[in-house]
């Protein structure tokens, strides 16, 4: 990939951010918040389509965290990057709404929904939607598996948190080699969500896009 044509804006995009799988041919999408295939059970507002976006420097980052990975044998499989202020205020809504608890067998089954504010898994404010933080996992390239990370993505637990009790030695090396590539490749670390990186030197940290994943 040339990455001189990250510079190019495509149509519906604001100068500066780019779709990601047309720069990371091997990357498998999984749109978490375009399905229903995630902690609320629906669609969330802002998602449009099943694709994912970032800025054109967190796109560089993560072109070359692809190429560490894919040296290995791995290959990304991409959850979420760009969340629009309108899908943050959605979590916001649902947060707020404590019987709806659907999901809570799947992504929260050892927290009372009621907490999820002051214990920090909904906020009125994302890193996401500045445009340079994405949710990933990676895959064996053989065999499209993904590798055991022990948790789910948006597991709302501390098994999810880098350190955490209770990991077999391989779930832990499977973090460590995502991980490994994404802090490499100009990434930094959240620890409560080993699928979690934000870029170490974001191009637009004080601002809070809305435009719609589309």
């Amino acid at each position: 990939m040339n990455i001189s044509t990250l510079g190019v804006p495509k149509a519906g995009l604001p100068q500066g951010f780019v779709y990601i799988d047309e720069l990371i041919e091997d990357c498998i999408i999984d749109a978490k918040y375009w399905g229903s295939d995630n902690f609320i059970g629906r669609r969330i507002t802002g998602y449009e389509q099943p694709l994912v976006i970032m800025s054109r420097e967190a796109a560089e980052c993560c072109i070359k965290a692809a190429d560490i990975l894919r040296k290995q044998g791995y290959i990304m499989k991409i959850y979420d990057a760009y969340r629009p202020q309108q899908a943050v205020d959605d979590f916001v809504r649902w947060g707020s709404d404590i019987q709806d608890v659907r999901r809570k067998p799947v992504h929260f089954p050892n927290v009372d929904k009621a907490d999820f504010f002051n214990i920090g898994y909904i906020a009125k404010k994302s890193g996401h939607s500045r445009g340079s933080a994405v949710d990933l996992t990676i895959v064996d390239s053989k065999t499209y598996q993904e590798l055991d990370m022990g948790s789910i993505f948006d597991y709302m637990d501390p098994r999810s948190h880098i350190v955490t009790e209770g990991l077999t030695d391989q779930q832990e090396h499977n973090r460590l080699i995502l991980r490994q590539a994404m802090t490499d490749s100009g990434f930094v670390t959240y620890s409560c969500e080993w699928w979690h990186f934000s870029l170490a030197k974001e191009p637009y940290p004080d601002t809070y896009f809305d435009f719609p994943v589309k």
